[in-house]
């Protein structure tokens, strides 16, 4: 929740004493002596409320109060008022302002009131940015495809990140598609409509990695593989965000940066920046069921762009899919999918030639020799992600003469 309070007066000392009121109730105070200096901090971005006196030299508190709603007519303004001034008070709520106080005004009274005009003002944001995000078609279930639980995590964890301004490292084996959540996560966020840049790290000097950051200031840098960002490029990145850039910084990663950083090969103190907002790609084999809705999506695009008419992708399809070691992740099925529009696909299909019995049955085998494969030969393991009794997976595996140990390392 916003925490900021523009204070406008032309008294010092009312100034001084009402900042130090709201500094000690954790508000962070931008203070201001006339209407010139507050306006540089009003805008429809301004993720706080004003308080300001009505009697200033020059242009007053109802000049503000008219200036403040001409850029955002949600923004709070609440008024100060000295003796005598309680009508106009009531003319200014009538123009729009959020409430009056009579001036002196006591800490508790004050405080009540900034506190409600900041939940407002709090919920008026969050509004706009679900908004937003309904008018762009949410990217996360736009463009991150699958039904299993962690994929579902996924997109939710996508959107929490987005809608925060800080550093995001994107985690995942090779192939999960680390750049396109990062692009999901610019996507999603209030800099959409900025620009987003792509930089890989391995070749990225101090003077280019500051020339990154000003080509895309007010939008997102995603540096790819950051754990190959040279040494000097890693210092430089480090004070780069110790100075709050206005880009903000989307790492990827398929290293764990943990090891890297305790073997002396990454910075300690880009380490902890980076990663306090971790997002993690679940690979293929932990989300098996997915693997079927992202096919037939890869299947889809892959017709489009060849000009031909897609395939059908039978379950039996499904199931010799489900049954495959995708080390490769998402990278790997996109071409598979390719293969299989233009009709040169490996993928095994179900004999439909014998009967309905004898098709599922070599389903029941796939699916279990696939399990087996994910879980490295660990019965107990592979039955428990098929979600059935242990003596069932046992027997199911004596019937098609599967042994769990041909599948460990």
């Amino acid at each position: 929740m916003t925490r900021s309070v523009l204070l406008v007066d032309d008294d010092a000392a009312i100034r001084e004493a009402l900042g130090q009121t709201l500094e000690l109730a954790d508000l962070n105070c931008i203070a201001a002596g006339s209407f010139v200096v507050a306006a540089d901090h009003i805008s429809r971005d301004f993720d706080g409320v004003i308080i300001s006196d009505i009697r200033m030299p020059g242009r007053d508190g109802f000049h503000l109060l008219a200036h403040a709603h001409s850029i955002d007519p949600d923004l709070p303004v609440i008024l100060l008022t000295g003796e005598g001034d309680i009508p106009m008070a009531v003319k200014a709520m009538g123009e729009g302002a959020f409430d009056f106080l009579e001036k002196p005004c006591a800490a508790k009274e004050l405080l009540a009131v900034v506190e409600r005009a900041i939940k407002t003002r709090a919920l008026v944001l969050e509004n706009r940015q679900l908004r937003q995000l309904v008018e762009s078609g949410d990217p996360a279930a736009r463009m991150l495809f699958g039904n299993s639980e962690l994929a579902q995590g996924l997109r939710g964890q996508v959107r929490r990140v987005a809608q925060t301004g800080g550093e995001v490292l994107v985690t995942g084996a090779q192939g999960t598609g680390i750049s396109k959540v990062a692009e999901v996560i610019h996507l999603s966020s209030l800099r959409s409509k900025r620009p987003f840049l792509k930089r890989a790290a391995h070749d990225l000097d101090p003077t280019a990695l500051a020339d990154a950051f000003a080509q895309g200031e007010g939008g997102s840098l995603f540096i790819d593989e950051i754990a190959v960002l040279p040494a000097q490029s890693q210092l430089a990145l480090a004070e780069a965000l110790d100075g709050a850039p206005a880009t903000r910084l989307i790492a990827g990663s398929t290293r764990d940066l943990a090891i890297e950083m305790e073997e002396g090969r990454f910075n300690a103190d880009l380490y902890y920046r980076i990663t306090v907002m971790p997002v993690r790609i679940p690979s293929l084999s932990e989300r098996p069921r997915d693997i079927p809705v992202l096919f037939r999506h890869y299947v889809a695009q892959a017709a489009e762009q060849s000009g031909q008419r897609a395939p059908e992708v039978t379950p039996q399809i499904d199931a010799a899919l489900m049954a495959r070691e995708w080390s490769g992740n998402a990278r790997a099925l996109m071409s598979e999918a390719m293969r299989f529009v233009i009709g040169m696909s490996e993928t095994p299909d179900v004999d439909e030639s014998v009967g309905l019995v004898a098709q599922l049955a070599q389903i029941e085998q796939s699916l279990i020799e696939g399990a087996l494969r994910r879980a490295q030969g660990q019965a107990s393991d592979a039955a428990r992600a098929l979600k059935i009794p242990r003596k069932t997976f046992y027997d199911k595996c004596a019937r098609y003469a599967i042994k769990p140990e041909d599948f460990r390392p």
